[in-house]
């Protein structure tokens, strides 16, 4: 009891109150055969031997070359950032819950804000959501409270934690999600868009790597009187590609931990969600905008609020509370350095270095499986033997990228490869080497 306030009367008066005998008796949900009877046996250690024992199982991860990418993907990450990221003053920054007192985070976050807006090609973004796969589910049910439809149809290569994502979030609603074929070119296929559906979601560049037409899927959506999103999983695609906004998109939702984040065997991540004025009001999550104080001075406020902390329960869009703020700050820093010069650059670097690496796969008995545009990872169907193949190059140090058979039964014996900034020419010689 010694780090508890109630005392044992104090439980007791709980238990009777919600007609339950023993604080045991709480977890009577959960199966007896998952739950641990026994005390955890842990062995106390000093400092240095933790230390040591974090470090000899941090050496067990894989540590070569990795040409991966779907939906997590390595990029240079200039030294300033994460510095500038760390510094106390950012790093300690936590809700605006005072927004009149939190000006420097409420100015961070609108400059994100805009940034995330420009990049995207819309009129508004807001201040983050938690991940891509969040996003696009968040997307889904704004286009729902928009058009006032329970169905939303989505393109067979939408990133698949995505799908499962939106679905999860679909079932307990009663909402429904449709799929879409692709077409042979490996994107989908725009005639089999339902007529009652809210919003059509389509990836670009989708999982398998091909680049989407945008233009012709806001088209085919605002013909069945549905909204287009565009999702994505790779932010710095517009940096080369044209961006979802000026290509009739009325929600663009996408994983944005491209911009300076590292991988992190998977997290944390960054959500970014824009879209038309006409339709912020409908957006989840935080907002920051900028006015003036009495005195003429510039100044940042969280405004159209349509979160559960700021107005009553049933008015709410969202159960979103909050953001990847540091996350956001992060990214913020990323493109303000990089400009739209240098993401265009950085951009146009993934994608020769894909195309190399594409070109020597073939010459090694690959073959692509969709002959369409992409950016920087691409689908491709392995030659015989290569299943075997695989496993000795991890041991050798490569990553030969992701079986599409896990998540595409169609497709199995593909392989979906990626290629950054950070694979130098002589690692991809070195790997194609290996594969020949």
């Amino acid at each position: 009891m010694r780090y508890l306030s109630q005392t044992p009367e104090d439980t007791k008066e709980m238990l009777d109150a919600i007609g339950v005998k023993s604080v045991e008796d709480l977890f009577d949900s959960i199966p007896a055969n998952v739950r641990r009877d026994a005390p955890i046996d842990i062995e106390p250690k000093s400092e240095w031997a933790l230390s040591k024992e974090i470090r000899a199982l941090a050496a067990q991860n894989f540590s070569g070359t990795a040409f991966l990418g779907a939906g997590c993907y390595p990029h240079d990450i200039p030294a300033h950032i994460p510095y500038l990221a760390m510094r106390s003053e950012f790093l300690t920054s936590y809700t605006p819950y005072q927004p009149e007192v939190s000006q420097g985070t409420l100015q961070a976050i609108f400059e994100f804000q805009t940034m995330t807006a420009n990049l995207l090609g819309t009129e508004v973004a807001n201040a983050s959501m938690y991940d891509g796969a969040n996003s696009v589910a968040e997307g889904a049910l704004m286009a729902i409270r928009v058009k006032k439809k329970h169905k939303v149809a989505y393109s067979r290569l939408l990133h698949p934690h995505y799908v499962e994502e939106m679905k999860t979030y679909f079932r307990p609603a009663g909402f429904e999600a449709v799929e879409l074929p692709v077409l042979p070119d490996g994107r989908t296929d725009l005639s089999k868009v339902p007529d009652d559906v809210s919003a059509v979601v389509v990836q670009s560049p989708n999982f398998a790597g091909v680049v989407e037409d945008l233009e012709a899927a806001a088209k085919a959506a605002h013909d069945k009187g549905a909204l287009l999103m565009a999702a994505f999983t790779e932010a710095m695609a517009w940096g080369l590609l044209k961006n979802p906004g000026s290509c009739g998109a009325d929600i663009v939702a996408g994983e944005g931990s491209s911009f300076g984040l590292a991988l992190n065997a998977g997290g944390p991540a960054l959500g970014l969600l824009a879209c038309s004025m006409k339709n912020v009001r409908t957006m989840p999550g935080r907002l920051v905008g900028q006015t003036v104080d009495r005195n003429g001075n510039r100044c940042f406020v969280l405004t159209l609020s349509a979160r559960e902390q700021h107005i009553r329960r049933e008015k709410a869009t969202s159960n979103i509370c909050t953001n990847s703020g540091h996350c956001a700050l992060t990214a913020a820093m990323y493109m303000a350095s990089a400009g739209r010069g240098g993401l265009h650059a950085i951009a146009k670097l993934n994608h020769d270095k894909a195309a190399y690496l594409k070109g020597g796969l073939e010459k090694a008995g690959f073959k692509p499986l969709f002959n369409a545009p992409f950016f920087n990872e691409f689908a491709m169907k392995a030659p015989a033997g290569f299943e075997k193949k695989y496993g000795e190059l991890l041991k050798k140090g490569f990553a030969a990228g992701l079986d599409m058979g896990r998540f595409f039964p169609e497709y199995k014996g593909v392989y979906l490869f990626c290629a950054t900034e950070v694979h130098t020419r002589e690692a991809i010689d070195a790997f194609l080497k290996e594969v020949a």
